[in-house]
């Protein structure tokens, strides 16, 4: 296969998850804002935490304008700018489906510039301007389209086993980020009202799409504990950090066969076993251990093994503005 194809096939997995994600975190934020007794910037400030925005976001509108939800949605959705942004992501996912028409199939091609058209046309400023649930809402269900069609509509083959390799570690930063910048304030919290923490457990939870997961493998008991173990190591849960993992090593090996000789990859396959065998329960296990380390070394890890599949599997280095975020582009 083309390395020129199989990058852009990685990364148009990798943007279309991305934009997914920060639809799903906008539209729970929004939500949480007006439902908590939470101060603006105790519900926006994590938003540009998660993506790793602040330093960009205070440059731009100043450091107290990130209690201000309006601004903090607008930069996350309209800024080009801004990397993480819902423009600017769709875009990128519009622009990778265009250049490899001919891998992808009709069907996920018209999804995805439909997509792109309604966000950048009057129908999608106006959605935004009147429901900003059903904004995000839209967002979300059409990427989800997209990613349904792929696996219906296209040849399961090397080129969308990249898609889902891309989707897969996009989904392991995003969901231990996410998990992360709320644990820590979380569990740092002192409210004395143990109804709203639960309710920032559960919204949490809802900004991963993990709710109703979770509440049927709990029976309804919510603790911090718990939604920390859940979003990192419950295999049955397809965004926990440990499924996520698991799956794109399974869609390493198949482009790299452990038995096949001279096939690209084994640089990133040696590089991700010690990450996958790392996250289990018993991690945290010893008294040193917290999760901060462990998603952490998660973030951290994923963005090295991103780096080196870049490397070895499409001949280039991709562009690491932050190492902690792994938020990255394609260069040319």
């Amino acid at each position: 296969m083309i390395a020129r194809i199989a990058e852009h096939c990685f990364w148009l997995g990798r943007y279309l998850e991305r934009a997914e994600s920060t639809a799903r975190v906008l539209q729970m934020t929004e939500q949480l804002s007006l439902d908590a007794e939470l101060a603006s910037e105790h519900c926006w400030t994590p938003v540009l935490a998660i993506f790793g925005e602040r330093q960009a976001f205070a440059a731009r509108h100043g450091v107290e304008a990130e209690a201000d939800g309006e601004a903090v949605q607008a930069f996350m959705t309209w800024e080009e700018s801004n990397l993480s942004s819902l423009v600017a992501t769709l875009s990128q996912a519009r622009e990778g489906a265009r250049t490899i028409r001919e891998v992808v199939s009709r069907e996920c091609w018209e999804v995805t510039n439909e997509l792109y058209l309604w966000l950048v046309g009057g129908a999608g400023q106006e959605e935004y301007a009147l429901s900003r649930f059903g904004f995000y809402q839209h967002i979300r269900r059409m990427v989800q389209l997209c990613l349904g069609l792929f696996r219906s509509t296209m040849l399961h083959d090397t080129p969308l086993d990249f898609i889902w390799l891309g989707v897969m570690l996009e989904r392991v930063g995003q969901t231990a980020r996410l998990l992360d910048v709320h644990h820590h304030a979380l569990s740092g919290m002192k409210s004395g009202h143990p109804v709203v923490e639960t309710a920032l457990w559960l919204s949490l939870l809802r900004a991963s799409s993990g709710f109703e997961p979770f509440m049927k493998t709990h029976s309804g008991r919510v603790t911090g504990d718990a939604v920390a173990a859940f979003l990192l190591f419950d295999s049955r849960f397809p965004r926990s950090v440990h499924y996520c993992l698991d799956s794109a090593y399974r869609y390493l090996v198949r482009l790299c066969p452990p038995d096949v000789q001279g096939q690209p990859g084994r640089e990133s396959l040696a590089f991700m076993l010690p990450l996958v065998a790392e996250l289990r329960p018993q991690a945290l296990a010893s008294p040193d251990a917290t999760v901060h380390a462990l998603l952490t070394r998660m973030v951290e890890g994923t963005t090295e093994l991103c780096s080196l599949i870049s490397q070895e599997y499409f001949g280039r280095k991709p562009v690491i503005p932050d190492q902690t975020l792994g938020v990255q582009v394609m260069t040319g």
